[in-house]
């Protein structure tokens, strides 16, 4: 079983749904509100552990309602939370808006992710012993930088979600084996809007990219090695927000497997699109029963 540590955010998600999300100023009546556990750390490693990996996650939680709750929810779907931290104050939170053609839009509130600026008793270990290391962008760049390095001192799989999307160090790119960025956010670190191009700017900084491009699948390349696009199955999207980190989880478990880099992509892309097909991040990513079918 390949062994699996997260290190990122754990965020209750606060979803509204409404027929259209409403612009600057405007005021609109949504048809059914939600609480679903969330945050890109805690979506990749549900995702991760329900795909078949042996998961621990590395991050915090609130000292409130939400923090049991989310602490509740990874351990349900079989992630190790013993160096999950307990933070004084509230838990973080992702406030998301999803229309019906299934996008949405979010803002998200660090508060316990925040305090999460340095590797804590254990987590070097921990992360030691993984055969990867999945990081995002939700906990503080310090905290992101320190997993890194941790990763390549010791050999594990460096994979970075560069979302939300910012300008990177370079001292962290240098410890990234795989950068796995949206179209959008492969747009945003490059100035490039072509995806092909985009990640052939990446490669200037990193040795390999995933870049997922929605219903079009995705795209893999490495250096010295031409592109390839992986399509994605056809279905209809009822809400999206997930889908992204969904995919990771599963690409990450599929590697350790050793399964090459298209397959991989291709079983990574079908949890995806299993995702898609229900609302909520974490209640929504499927079970490796499922993706197998």
């Amino acid at each position: 079983m390949t062994a699996i540590v997260v290190l990122g955010s754990t965020n209750m998600d606060l979803v509204t749904y409404v027929a259209r999300a409403p612009k600057l100023g405007e005021t609109v009546t949504g048809r059914e509100f939600r609480t679903i556990p969330g945050g890109k750390g805690a979506n990749q490693a549900v995702a991760a552990a329900r795909a078949g990996g042996d998961v621990a996650m590395v991050g915090a939680v609130g000292a409130d309602e939400f923090g049991e709750q989310l602490r509740h929810t990874l351990v349900a779907s079989g992630v190790d939370t013993d160096l999950l931290r307990t933070a004084e104050g509230p838990s973080g939170t992702a406030h998301i808006v999803v229309d019906d053609e299934g996008g949405n839009s979010i803002v998200v509130i660090p508060a316990a992710n925040g305090t999460v600026t340095c590797l804590g008793p254990g987590d070097e270990t921990l992360i030691a012993a993984a055969d990867s290391l999945l990081l995002q962008l939700e906990l503080p760049l310090s905290a992101v930088l320190a997993g890194a390095e941790a990763g390549r001192r010791h050999g594990v799989r460096t994979v970075l979600t560069p979302a939300p999307a910012q300008p990177l160090p370079p001292e962290l790119l240098a410890a990234v084996d795989l950068l796995v960025p949206n179209e959008h956010e492969a747009a945003m670190l490059t100035g490039v809007a072509d995806p092909r191009a985009a990640a052939d700017a990446l490669l200037r900084q990193v040795p390999e990219v995933v870049i997922t491009l929605g219903a079009a699948g995705s795209l893999y390349t490495a250096r010295g090695m031409e592109p390839v696009t992986v399509p994605a199955p056809r279905v209809t999207a009822v809400d999206t927000t997930g889908a992204g980190d969904t995919f990771v989880g599963a690409l990450t478990v599929a590697l350790g497997e050793g399964r090459p880099m298209p397959e991989a992509m291709a079983w990574a892309s079908a949890a995806a699109s299993l995702c898609v097909q229900r609302p909520g991040a974490s209640t929504s990513m499927p079970y490796r029963t499922e993706i197998e079918v």
